[in-house]
């Protein structure tokens, strides 16, 4: 029976629990993104095994093809898209849970059918002997991958060139209308009349209160430069009209104040901010 030394001993138990804490945190996380990161640290763990186990070459596809690739470009096109928590309550195929829980079971099934055969055994050869029937670690795959396994590994590629097919085939979809670029939104929001962001409260109005709404270049109130809770209080300050006249008046370059200029005083029938 093989010995295991002490250094491969703790790499299998340091492993494993990372492997399980991995497993539980993608299946308890309630984040998408979250999920990934605990599947992409149980896969490095993974192939932390493959090579402590004589296996190099799983181990390094393990990080290069699945972690690396396949893991990181599902997490990419998570952050892109922005998938929600609350996505994973609609359940957008009929019966997938079912389905779920089923495999899961026969999963289980299978994994303890499959750790009762191995216990119950008196020998264990490990991988050194099976490498060395063919010659190597790679050369021993290759051997299983196209001669014993071929017609299994030809129907996996067709399925997963059929999915990568499939997925094409349901994302794209025929644009009606030309994509809408930077400028033309440019240009219909110069055209709608507001280029710019819109006035803070107390502009043109002669006093910088939030409360104070600001004035458009045409004398009517900017209700909305005001925070919605005022708004809805009604604490709207009233404006001054007579200072915003006054200021009117010396902008255009005439005297607002002398013997032959009559005081502006506010109109105490007018509304806040309608101007005289």
């Amino acid at each position: 029976m093989t010995q295991i030394g002490t250094g491969e001993a703790i790499v299998f138990w340091v492993c494993a629990v990372l492997s399980v804490t991995g497993a539980l945190g993608l299946i308890l996380s309630r984040r998408t993104v979250h999920s990934a990161l605990w599947l992409a640290l149980t896969m490095i763990s993974l192939a932390v095994l493959y090579i402590a186990n004589a296996a190099p070459f799983l181990g390094m596809v393990q990080i290069i093809v699945y972690t690396g690739a396949v893991m990181m470009l599902f997490l990419f096109v998570l952050m892109v898209v922005g998938v929600d928590s609350a996505d994973s309550l609609v359940e957008t195929l009929r019966g997938q849970r079912v389905a779920a829980i089923l495999l899961a079971v026969g999963f289980g099934v299978l994994l303890t059918a499959g750790l009762g055969s191995a216990l119950s055994g008196t020998m264990a050869r490990g991988l050194d002997e099976a490498n060395a029937q063919f010659g190597g670690n790679v050369e021993g795959i290759a051997r299983l991958l196209f001669a014993d396994y071929i017609i299994a590994f030809e129907i996996v590629a067709a399925l997963l060139i059929t999915a990568a097919l499939g997925a094409l085939v349901l994302t794209h979809r025929e644009r009606i209308r030309p994509r809408v670029t930077q400028a033309d939104l440019s240009r219909q929001r110069v055209a709608s009349g507001a280029p710019g962001p819109k006035p803070t409260p107390g502009v043109y109005a002669r006093h910088n209160a939030v409360d104070t709404p600001a004035l458009l270049p045409d004398g009517t109130l900017a209700e909305d430069s005001v925070p919605a809770p005022l708004r809805a209080r009604g604490d709207l300050r009233p404006i001054d009209t007579g200072a915003v006249e006054e200021t009117r008046i010396l902008a255009e370059g005439s005297p607002a104040v002398g013997p032959d200029v009559t005081p502006i005083a506010d109109d105490p029938g007018s509304s806040p901010g309608e101007p005289r």
